[in-house]
C-alpha cells in the first residue's frame, strides 16, 4: 500500500512574503480610496469653484425678455431702397455692407440643411450649448493647445448680435447664458432664420460686400434665397466661415482664377449633409457631379444712378424727415433743434437709420417725366449759354399744382461737372419774377386796384437807401412817360409801375412788410428784412426755384399753397408705413385773386412782350402751344438772372439760369431761356402727353367783379375834370376790369397810382380834348391830397421830360426785356 504523504508545513520565509503582499494589497487599496475621496471632493471644489466662477463672470448680465432678445438679434444692417412715385428703385442707399432679410418660407431647406450640417451638427439636439465642445473650447483658450470651435450656432448669433468678438472666459460665460435664453424663447427655426439673416456671405458680383443669405443668393446666382439648389445652397452655406476666400469675386465683382477653396468648401457641406441624412447618396452624386461655376453671376458694375442729383435730394429730404421724428421722440424743443449742432446730431442719426434699416423711401418723382427732363437738359442745355468763360448753369422744377408733388426737376447742366443743385439749394434774386406774389397778387386781394386799373410808368427816383435820387430803370428805359393799366404793366413788367403799386400798398396798409407777413410767409418765403425795401418789387430778395415754383402753384391752384414735396412715404422692410407725407393746404390768396391774376398772367404769355416762349412751343407742337399758359418772366442787372414760371391748369414748371459766379450774361438771356423751356416742356410733353392738361383752362371764379371802366382810366365811364383851367372829357372807350372787392371809382384827376400832379396833367392832355374854361386853378384835383407829397417830389423830374411823352408808343413798344 503506498504511504500517505503528510502536508509538509511552510517555511518561514514564505510566510512573510505573503504577508507582505497582503499588506500592500491593503495599502494601495486604502490609497485607492484615499484618492477617490480626493478626487470626489477635488472634482466638487472645482465644480463649485467654476460654478461660482461663472456666476461671477455673468453677474452683470441681466437675463433678458423675449422681447429684448427679439430687438437684439433682429437689429441688423439692412440695405434701403430710394424709389420713383411708381415703386421702380431709383437707387440702393449706399452702405458699405448690402443685406435684405426675408422670412422663413422664403428661405430654401436645402440651405437650412446645409448650415446645420456644417456649423452645427447637434443643432436640433441641444439646449444653445453642447457642454463638451465648450470645455474643449475654454481648455484651448486656456493652455493655448487643442482646437477651437465649440460655438453653437446659437452662440455664433449671440455672438455676432449682442456680444463683441473679443476672446475672454466673460464673454464666453455671456455667450453661454444668452445662447440659453435664445433657446428658450425661439424656436429652431427661428434662429437658423435670423442666423442665416444676419450671417456675412462675402461679395457679389458688383464686388459688394453682401449680408443675409437674399443677398447671397441674389449676388451669386442671381435667384431668391427661397430657389437656391443643392449645389448652390451647399456653396453659400459654406461661406460663413471664411466669406472673403471661399467668395467666387474679387473686390471689383471679377470671378476668382482660382476657385477651388470655395468649391472644396462646397463638396464639404455637401457630404457633412449626406452624413447627416440630410440628403440621399443620389441627390449627393448629382450635386457632386454639377458643374457649379456656370451658375456663378457675371461681373456688374455698380449702378451710377445714385451718383446724381436725384439720388441726394431724395436721400437729404429723407434724412430731414427722420431727423425731425427722432428729435420729436426726444421731446427735443424747436429752438433746440434749430440750433445747428443739435440739427446735425439728428442728420447723423437720420443717416444711420436710412443707411442701415432696410427702409423704402418713395418719392413723388415721375420717372418718365423725370428722365425727360434729363434727356431734354442734356440736349438742349446749351440754348442757355452765351458763349461766355463760362457756362450757364440751370435748375427746373415741375409741380403738381393741386398736390404741390414735385414731377421732376433739373439740378444743373452735368452732374459729374458740377454738384451743386441749383433746383433745391441755390439761392439766386428773383427778378421781376416775384412780383404776382409780391406786388400784384396783394394789391389786388386787399381791393387797392383791378386788372384794368392805371398805374403810372412815368420817370420816377428812388426816394430811400444806397440809389436815393437815382432812376429808377425798366429794362429798356428809364420810363415811358405815360399811365398805363395794371394788366399791361404786368405784361411788360415795368418796374416803376410795380414800384408805385408796392408804395401804395404800404401807404394804405401802414406796413413795409404787410406783403411778406401776410402772403409770402404763408407760402414760405425766406424771413428776410429786404422784403420791406423799396426795391422789393424787382425781386433783389434770394429765392430758390423750388420755393418760386411753390409761389406760382399757389395761384394756379385757385390761391391754395400745398407746400412742395419730394417725400410721399418711408417704410420699413415689413412695409410698415414710418412716415406718410400730409397735405396742409393754406388759403394765401382768395380764389377770386388767383383767377384774376391767372388772366393778367395770360396776358404776359399771349402778348408776348418779355418772352417768345408762346411761339417756340407753338412751333414746336400745336396742341401743346394751345394749352393755358399762363407765366411771369423775371432777370436782375447785367442779366445775372433769368427766369421764366409758366403753369397751365395742372402744372408749374420753372427755370432759372445763370452763371455760379454770379456774373452778368446779355440782353438776349431772356430770348435763350424761353427757347430752351419750349424745347424743355416739349421734351416731357413727348413722354406724358396728360401731364400739362392741355385741355384743361383757368376759368374766372364766380365771385370776381366784372365792371366796365374807361380804358383810358380805369375809372367808371363818363365825368369830366378841369386841368389847366380846361375841362377835359373822361375817354369813352370802356374794358372789364376784374376786381375781388371793392372797385372803380368816378372819374378823378388823379384817377391811379402813383404818378406826380405834373404827371397827371401831362396824361389828361395827351388824352382827352379840351371842353370849357371854369377855373383859376393850375389844377382842379378834387382827390389829390392822399397822394400830393409824393407827386411834388417827382414834379420837377417829370416836367423835365415833357418831350419824351411825344414818343411814349414808341418807348412802350420798345419794351421787350423785364429788369
Amino acid at each position: 500500500m503506498p504511504q500517505n504523504k503528510k502536508k509538509q508545513p511552510k517555511s518561514p520565509s514564505t510566510k512573510k512574503s505573503w504577508f507582505y503582499f497582503n499588506i500592500s494589497l491593503r495599502v494601495l487599496h486604502s490609497l485607492f480610496l484615499v484618492a477617490i475621496s480626493f478626487l470626489i471632493l477635488g472634482g466638487s471644489l472645482a465644480l463649485g469653484i467654476g460654478v461660482g466662477y461663472f456666476a461671477f463672470l455673468v453677474e452683470d448680465t441681466a437675463a433678458p425678455s423675449k422681447e429684448e432678445l427679439q430687438q437684439e438679434l433682429t437689429d441688423i444692417t439692412e440695405t434701403s431702397q430710394l424709389a420713383y412715385a411708381d415703386g421702380s428703385k431709383i437707387a440702393t442707399i449706399r452702405s458699405d455692407l448690402m443685406r435684405t432679410s426675408v422670412s422663413s418660407d422664403k428661405i430654401s431647406d436645402y440651405l437650412k440643411k446645409a448650415i446645420i450640417a456644417t456649423e452645427d451638427e447637434y443643432f436640433n439636439q441641444h439646449n444653445g450649448v453642447v457642454p463638451k465642445a465648450v470645455v474643449r473650447a475654454l481648455l484651448s483658450e486656456a493652455t493655448g493647445f487643442g482646437g477651437g470651435g465649440g460655438s453653437t450656432l446659437t452662440q455664433q448669433l449671440v455672438k455676432q448680435q449682442i456680444l463683441s468678438s473679443e476672446t475672454t472666459f466673460k464673454r464666453k460665460a455671456n455667450e453661454i447664458l444668452l445662447a440659453m435664453e435664445v433657446e428658450k424663447f425661439f424656436s429652431k427655426d427661428e434662429i437658423v432664420t435670423m442666423y442665416l439673416n444676419i450671417s456675412p456671405f462675402g461679395r457679389n458680383n458688383k464686388g459688394q460686400n453682401i449680408a443675409g443669405v437674399q443677398e447671397a443668393a441674389q449676388g451669386i446666382f442671381g435667384v431668391n434665397a427661397a430657389d437656391l439648389t443643392l449645389p448652390q445652397a451647399a456653396f453659400i452655406a459654406g461661406l460663413p466661415q471664411s466669406p472673403i476666400v471661399y467668395s467666387p469675386y474679387t473686390n471689383t465683382g471679377e470671378i476668382k482664377e482660382n476657385l477651388s477653396a470655395g468649391l472644396d468648401r462646397k463638396d464639404f457641406v455637401l457630404f457633412s449633409m449626406y452624413r447627416n441624412h440630410d440628403i440621399s447618396k443620389k441627390e449627393y452624386d448629382e450635386a457632386m457631379a454639377y458643374d457649379l461655376k456656370q451658375d456663378f453671376k457675371k461681373q456688374e458694375a455698380i449702378e451710377q444712378t445714385d451718383q446724381s442729383f436725384l439720388y441726394y435730394t431724395v436721400l437729404n429730404e429723407a434724412k430731414d424727415i427722420i431727423a425731425k421724428q427722432l428729435a420729436d421722440e426726444d421731446k427735443v424743443s424747436a429752438e433746440e433743434y434749430s440750433k445747428e449742432e443739435t440739427y446735425q446730431k439728428y442728420l447723423e442719426l437720420a443717416q444711420q437709420k436710412l443707411v442701415n434699416g432696410g427702409y423704402t423711401v418713395t418719392s413723388t418723382i415721375d420717372k418718365n417725366i423725370y428722365n425727360a427732363m434729363q434727356d431734354a437738359v442734356s440736349k438742349y442745355g446749351y440754348m442757355l449759354d452765351n458763349w461766355g468763360d463760362a457756362p450757364i448753369e440751370v435748375g427746373n422744377v415741375m409741380m403738381d399744382n393741386a398736390t404741390g408733388r414735385v414731377l421732376g426737376f433739373i439740378g444743373g447742366r452735368d452732374y459729374q461737372q458740377n454738384q451743386f443743385n441749383h433746383a433745391f439749394d441755390a439761392q439766386r434774386q428773383a427778378g421781376s419774377s416775384i412780383k404776382p406774389m409780391l406786388v400784384y397778387g396783394p394789391a389786388i386781394d386787399e381791393g387797392l386796384m383791378g386788372s384794368e386799373s392805371m398805374v403810372s410808368d412815368y420817370a420816377a427816383k428812388w426816394r430811400t437807401g444806397e440809389n436815393a435820387d437815382e432812376p429808377i430803370v425798366n429794362a429798356t428805359n428809364k420810363g415811358t412817360n405815360t399811365f398805363m393799366s395794371i394788366r399791361e404793366s404786368l405784361e411788360v413788367s415795368s418796374n416803376i409801375a410795380a414800384t408805385n403799386i408796392f408804395q401804395d400798398i404800404w401807404e394804405q396798409e401802414g406796413d413795409p412788410f404787410f406783403s411778406y407777413k401776410n402772403y409770402l410767409s404763408k407760402m414760405n418765403y425766406p424771413e428776410d428784412n429786404s422784403w420791406a425795401y423799396e426795391s422789393a418789387p424787382l425781386g433783389v430778395t434770394n429765392v430758390t426755384v423750388l420755393t418760386q415754383t411753390n409761389g406760382f402753384q399757389t395761384l394756379a391752384n385757385k390761391g391754395v399753397y400745398q407746400e412742395g414735396y419730394v417725400i410721399e412715404s418711408i417704410k420699413n422692410n415689413e412695409g410698415e408705413v414710418l412716415y406718410q407725407h400730409e397735405q396742409k393746404p393754406v388759403q394765401v390768396f382768395s380764389e377770386a385773386t388767383a383767377s384774376i391774376m391767372n388772366d393778367m398772367m395770360r396776358s404776359v404769355i399771349d402778348e408776348q412782350k418779355t418772352s417768345n416762349f408762346k411761339s417756340v412751343v407753338s412751333g414746336l407742337d400745336w396742341n401743346l402751344g394751345n394749352a393755358d399758359w399762363v407765366g411771369k418772366t423775371g432777370s436782375t442787372n447785367n442779366w445775372s438772372d433769368s427766369w421764366l414760371v409758366v403753369s397751365t391748369p395742372s402744372i408749374t414748371i420753372s427755370s432759372w439760369s445763370g452763371r455760379d459766379d454770379n456774373k452778368a450774361t446779355d440782353s438776349s438771356a431772356g430770348t435763350r431761356t424761353a427757347q430752351y423751356m419750349a424745347y424743355l416742356i416739349n421734351r416731357i410733353y413727348q413722354s406724358d402727353q396728360k401731364v400739362f392738361g392741355v385741355d384743361k383752362k383757368f376759368e374766372l371764379s364766380d365771385d370776381v367783379k366784372k365792371i366796365k371802366v374807361s380804358k383810358a382810366t380805369g375809372t367808371l365811364p363818363g365825368g369830366t375834370v378841369t386841368v389847366d383851367n380846361t375841362r377835359r372829357t373822361n375817354p369813352s372807350d370802356t374794358v372789364t376790369s376784374y376786381w375781388t372787392k371793392g372797385g372803380p371809382k368816378e372819374a378823378s384827376f388823379e384817377f391811379g397810382i402813383g404818378g406826380s400832379n405834373a404827371n397827371y396833367a401831362d396824361y389828361w392832355k395827351k388824352i382827352a380834348p379840351s371842353r370849357t374854361t371854369t377855373s383859376t386853378s393850375t389844377n382842379t384835383a378834387t382827390n389829390n391830397g392822399s397822394r400830393s407829397t409824393n407827386k411834388e417830389e417827382n414834379a420837377t423830374n417829370n416836367n423835365n421830360n415833357q418831350k419824351e411823352a411825344e414818343k411814349t408808343e414808341e418807348k412802350k413798344n420798345e419794351q421787350k426785356e423785364d429788369d
